[in-house]
């Protein structure tokens, strides 16, 4: 394909790329402020077990808030309003977990009773969906909040950071992963 055919004009380019980077550059904050909460985002775990961090959601949250906000050199003040954002954030996001945790306990009640009901189990799958659209936007819009709290230069340099930070992470995990054809269980 010619690259020519995919031209896009210099204003259009330059407000892309600087939503991407306000977004990149606040995802950061996100899932301290939903692993900071007891269990993560939702409860522990997807399906009752730890949470991302192995159980430990919480323990140093907030220390790895300030690395993060220290490798972006942000000054006090906005330290401060950051961490108002991320603790007005986590407060929602605690209120809809439980909501969450009711779900799930409809789910188990579904799936212990004697009949499968496809009809009940269609509805609260949609009220889940629901939920998680209500935490996804309320956490999109702490990254906006975050995201217009820093510079341009700042988001430039956290979303430099977390690519990095991703790469590591990728990495591990490909070392980690168990080789095709294993068997070890």
């Amino acid at each position: 394909m010619n690259s020519a055919t995919h031209k896009v004009s210099r204003p259009v380019a330059q407000i892309m790329g600087t939503l991407v980077i306000a977004v990149a550059s606040a995802a950061a904050i996100v899932p301290m402020v939903a692993q900071a909460m007891p269990g993560g985002p939702g409860g522990p775990g997807m399906m009752g077990g730890p949470g991302m961090m192995g159980g430990h959601a919480g323990h140093g949250m907030g220390h790895m808030l300030d690395r993060m906000l220290d490798k972006v050199d942000a000054t006090e003040a906005q330290r401060a309003q950051i961490k108002q954002i991320t603790q007005l954030a986590e407060a929602d996001l605690r209120a809809q977990q439980e909501a969450g945790r009711a779900l799930r306990e409809q789910a188990l009640a579904l799936m212990a009773a004697p009949t499968l009901d496809a009809a009940a189990a269609e509805s609260l799958r949609q009220q889940m969906l629901a939920r998680h659209d209500q935490s996804s936007r309320r956490m999109m819009q702490a990254m906006l909040d975050v995201g217009n709290v820093l510079t341009p230069a700042q988001r430039s340099k956290l979303a430099e950071q977390m690519k990095r930070s991703g790469e590591r992470m990728r990495e591990r995990g490909t070392q980690r992963a168990p080789k095709s054809g294993d068997t070890k269980s």
